[in-house]
């Protein structure tokens, strides 16, 4: 099992732990309620190092990623970062990953820490018909690569105690190169709570001065390790995908209800554009909604997901007690005739038919 830079600190200060995407990973601290009500109330630290990092260099960089994404990188200006997704040429998604643009011939690609090997291969393959070559024009630098994520309303505040220049006002989706507690770091604000902040991408080599002066100044503002726990019900409360969740290799971006990062403009050939303009157009036998229970209980992973009657129409894909709203929220596919916000459907829970209400995402608006 692999670790991180800072599994050693999680072990220091009790986290439960356990394998996640092949890491040794923390998943609860102190608790996850008492995590996720300190992220959306001051500021957390989320040790996300297992997520990838790779890079696509050259005169056709931005030609290629407009090829293998669905979003359009042609929009994007050096120190910007945009969400996407890879389809896979079966109508179904390879990844959800960042897009950072550091120059029109220099990109770093943020991946899911379960999909790392699986899209290298994927970019890999795609590469060579643009004449990328692994080790040149393409690399993948996740093993070299640690990352945390600040978390919550205080995070920035807290961050710029120990960044030289501003950071503050740093807007959403952006990033920079500077310097963390005198180590040079891309620092950008994307964000995977909704409750605001930032990451810090760094080198391994780093990772030990950056958290000793992440908590020499942290206490101060409240500051909690936060573990993969509460990771998920905070990006669950804001809609958030999640990769082997929410969307697979099975699942179309139109019917996850990400067509708004699927842009069919003109000369952007993306792998599977015409399917997806196909079903744009005429719609989709079933889609991911966010549905609330109105009777007491939990929704899981997997649930089915009823008429009322006991009639399968779909299934949980994410599910939760939501901390903030004291009820269960979830989300899942459903066909497509009760996906309307309003719809009256049901969660069959060890043969009970819990009554839930589809409802719109976000479940729970930040700020």
């Amino acid at each position: 099992m692999k670790t991180t830079a800072f599994t050693k600190y999680h072990i220091e200060n009790g986290a439960k732990m356990a394998e996640f995407a092949g890491y040794n990973m923390p998943i609860e601290f102190s608790g996850i309620n008492d995590e996720h009500m300190t992220v959306r109330e001051k500021v957390g630290v989320f040790d996300v190092s297992h997520m990838g990092e790779i890079w696509v260099k050259g005169p056709r960089a931005e030609e290629f990623l407009q090829h293998i994404t669905t979003n359009n990188v042609a929009k994007l200006f050096d120190g910007k970062v945009q969400y996407s997704c890879m389809p896979n040429g079966r109508g179904g998604i390879v990844d959800d990953i960042l897009v950072y643009r550091f120059s029109a011939e220099k990109y770093m690609l943020c991946v899911n820490a379960a999909n790392e090997q699986k899209d290298w291969e994927h970019i890999c393959r795609e590469g060579e018909a643009f004449d990328l070559r692994a080790g040149e024009e393409l690399e993948n630098a996740s093993a070299r690569t640690a990352q945390l994520a600040v978390q919550g309303p205080l995070a920035l505040k807290l961050v710029q105690q120990m960044c030289e220049e501003p950071i503050e006002d740093m807007e959403y989706y952006t990033f920079k190169i500077t310097k963390v507690a005198g180590c040079e770091v891309i620092l950008s604000t994307t964000g995977y709570t909704g409750s605001g902040g930032c990451e810090i991408y760094m080198y391994n080599e780093d990772a030990d001065r950056i958290w000793a002066e992440l908590w020499r100044i942290g206490p101060a503002f409240g500051l909690k390790n936060i573990g993969l726990g509460a990771r998920d019900t905070l990006r669950l409360e804001v809609g958030f995908c999640l990769y082997g969740n929410d969307i697979d290799d099975t699942t179309s971006p139109i019917e996850a209800g990400l067509g708004w990062i699927t842009k069919f403009a003109e000369g952007k050939q993306f792998i599977d554009r015409e399917l997806m303009e196909r079903q744009k157009k005429e719609g989709t036998t079933r889609k991911l909604v966010g549905f609330k229970l109105i009777d007491r209980g939990v929704p899981r992973h997997g649930y089915d997901l009823t008429d009322g009657s006991g009639r399968k129409i779909g299934h949980v894909t994410s599910g939760t007690m939501s901390p903030m709203l004291k009820v269960g929220i979830g989300t899942g596919y459903v066909e497509s005739a009760y996906a309307a916000a309003g719809t009256q459907i049901a969660v069959e829970v060890r043969g009970r038919q819990l009554r839930a209400e589809v409802v719109p995402v976000p479940f729970v608006k930040i700020g």
